[in-house]
């Protein structure tokens, strides 16, 4: 379980494909690693993945094929950035929502414009995801969770701060970028709910 407030953005420094499996490696800050063990549970840009391995500040994870088809960690190169937060704790402050690093789908960013004080991100997303967003819900976009601004023609709006634009992967996107997306629990079970009626 996850709060949807990363954490930073970190660099994935090495990549080894194999058949149905992805191995990488990201190099995180003294603060996140401090207490991380092998099997803990990390998000990154996202996605719920166990830690396979440490060696002091080098943590490496596992992507089976299903989270490489579903997601954009089957693109991820070797000096891209992602955007990592731990797992949640009882007692941590919930400043986002729940996120369970279920991806749902990728979307793709149509058009980034500033605004003041913030940047506007329009993404494309399918039927499929958009029937489970409403205007001021929330969302996780790359693991972060946002509220949404509009929704329009295939498209949602989000609005990104610049303390989520400096602290995560957000503020370094562009327009044709893939981004995870993962819809808010709470109004997947209500859509669901009311469609079984």
């Amino acid at each position: 379980m996850f709060t949807g407030i990363v954490k930073g953005k970190f660099p994935v420094v090495m990549i080894l494909d194999k058949e149905g499996l992805r191995s990488f490696i990201v190099v995180l800050s003294n603060e996140l690693v401090e207490g991380l063990v092998v099997g803990a549970s990390v998000a990154v840009d996202g996605v719920c993945f166990t830690v396979t391995g440490i060696d002091q500040n080098r943590v490496s994870f596992d992507a089976m094929e299903e989270t490489l088809r579903k997601t954009t960690i089957g693109s991820l190169q070797e000096r891209d950035f992602v955007n990592i937060e731990r797992s949640a704790r009882m007692g941590d402050e919930i400043g986002g929502h729940f996120v369970y690093g279920h991806v749902d789908g990728r979307a793709r960013v149509m058009k980034v414009q500033k605004a003041p004080g913030a940047l506007v991100m329009t993404i494309s997303a399918s039927r499929e995801l958009l029937k489970y967003m409403i205007m001021k819900g929330t969302v996780a976009v790359d693991g972060v969770s946002l509220t949404i601004m509009r929704i329009s023609r295939g498209t949602f709006t989000v609005s990104l701060l610049k303390q989520t634009r400096d602290l995560t992967s957000l503020g370094i996107k562009h327009t044709g970028d893939d981004v995870n997306i993962e819809v808010d629990m709470i109004n997947k079970f209500l859509v669901e709910r009311c469609a079984s009626k």
